[in-house]
């Protein structure tokens, strides 16, 4: 009888990487514990930004985070989080919950985040235009999931805002035969970020000549130029680069981070005017931690979506670690305590630092909060459309406050927030009407939160004299003729 000889493989050899490397990322979703929502619980080795990669998984998912706790210190990861789905219940299909395990133990396993300086643009009458190739992403449920076939140009500006400066870019675009795919754009306290994406008008594809670059670039930044920066002075010819935003195997810098960080490098936490300040409550303390050298912010504010994936944003850029954090939600209110360390190792500890730390958390809170009417315009997509809706919106007196343009195969899916340059109510059926004429039957309107039904809490004023009517009619008669 012949004797048949096996290798031997030790039972331990599969754990052998985690045993070098530590642990796997062990994702835990509970839907029996709580009757209300669903208990994410996440343990793993930390690293610095992965609870905001955490975080924004599941906010891209569209969940609610109702509660969190988490704990990071001696090395450890250790999040627990309350969430619900959009409709406020728990989450019930089991391939939601299985892309949320896959898509948190893809977050684990890439590297760090790719910090963005933005140092090379201190003074705060700069102005910057970056270029670079990008590649599309899928928004769907994993917005980091690269569609293979589709590549074009991504476009950063931040400057001064003023009205009309956003139909002005999409205008400049159009000028110079460039087809807008995805655009978004945020302003806040006089300022303005946005980041577009472009392809070539002819052939559809990402824009790499050194020379049309340039040409555009020169472009943009004359636009931008138009308005004197708000804390006066003029502006320095902006910075130009070209990097990878997006793309690669790591972890990548989502859309609405980068126009945080936007944001934060043209100084939008800083008030046009020290009266806006006056009157305003607080939404940021920050205590010391003597005993174990932590800083401790606490923020209190009206929830709303996304709203922690903005404050552990805006900390993590900063340059902070996050060891310890609780997260609740009540009557409408939202109420954050971050125990936090430089990542030198050292607490907050000069009144100027805390300061800065408040103002900049207390922006990232703001910028997403747009008092005026939600517009969503949808229509078959074209090269120069959103410079045509943008025109719409300009002649009619709006002034854009926010916007999301995105395109799904043929059709263009507009969302802007606006408001009356004059700060009076919206029209909203005149504007409807004066859409439908300008642009025709194609385009689909609809209006969210519109402010007109709102009480106005001042009293009600007597018709406008002749002077009133005079001066509100020249002023959009000037907002249309912006070149």
């Amino acid at each position: 009888m012949n004797t048949v000889c096996w290798p031997y493989f030790d039972p331990e050899f599969d754990s052998l990487p985690e045993r070098i490397y530590g642990p796997l990322c062990r994702v835990c979703i509970d839907n029996e514990s709580m009757e209300g929502c669903t208990v994410v619980k996440v343990d793993s080795v930390n690293k610095q930004g992965l609870l905001l990669e955490v975080v924004q998984v599941l906010t891209d998912m569209n969940l609610q985070i109702c509660k969190s706790y988490i704990s990071s210190d001696a090395g450890w990861f250790m999040d627990v989080f309350h969430v619900r789905d959009e409709n406020g219940n728990k989450l019930t299909d089991q391939k939601v919950i299985n892309d949320i395990q896959q898509a948190i133990g893809r977050s684990r396993a890439s590297p760090p985040s790719q910090q963005y300086s933005n140092n090379n643009n201190n003074n705060n009458n700069s102005v910057f235009t970056i270029m670079t190739n990008y590649k599309t992403y899928s928004k769907k449920l994993f917005p980091l999931v690269p569609h293979p076939n589709e590549q074009h140009t991504a476009i950063e500006m931040t400057g001064a805002d003023r009205p009309g400066l956003f139909s002005e870019i999409s205008a400049a675009l159009a000028d110079l035969h460039c087809n807008i795919v995805e655009a978004h754009a945020w302003s806040h306290n006089a300022r303005l970020a946005c980041v577009a994406y472009i392809s070539d008008q002819s052939t559809d594809s990402a824009i790499d000549d050194p020379s049309r670059l340039a040409s555009i670039e020169d472009h943009l930044t004359t636009v931008l130029r138009a308005t004197t920066n708000p804390e006066g002075g003029g502006t320095n010819r902006p910075g130009v680069k070209t990097s990878e935003l997006l793309g690669g195997e790591g972890t990548v810098t989502t859309v609405e981070r980068r126009l945080h960080q936007l944001m934060l490098s043209v100084r939008d936490f800083e008030a046009p005017s020290p009266r806006e300040m006056k009157g305003r409550k607080r939404m940021v303390t920050i205590e010391s931690c003597d005993q174990k050298g932590y800083s401790i912010v606490s923020i209190k504010c009206k929830d709303r979506p996304r709203l922690m994936f903005d404050t552990v944003c805006t900390l993590t850029d900063m340059q902070y670690v996050i060891f310890h954090a609780s997260i609740s939600s009540h009557a409408g209110y939202a109420f954050q305590e971050y125990f936090i360390r430089h990542v030198d190792g050292y607490a907050l500890n000069t009144a100027s630092e805390k300061e800065r730390v408040v103002k900049c958390l207390e922006a990232a809170i703001e910028r997403r909060v747009c008092e005026g009417v939600r517009l969503e315009l949808c229509a078959d997509n074209r090269v120069g459309l959103l410079s045509d809706i943008t025109r719409v919106l300009r002649e009619n007196g709006l002034v854009v406050v926010r916007a999301d343009v995105e395109t799904h195969g043929e059709k263009s899916v507009n969302a802007f927030y606006v408001r009356d340059i004059s700060g009076n109510e919206i029209d909203i059926e005149y504007f409807s009407k004066s859409v439908k004429r300008e642009m025709g039957p194609i385009v689909t309107l609809h209006v969210k939160n519109d402010t007109s039904r709102r009480k106005t809490t001042s009293p009600k004023r007597s018709p406008l004299s002749f002077g009133d009517m005079l001066r509100y009619r020249i002023e959009r008669l000037s907002h249309g003729f912006i070149l």
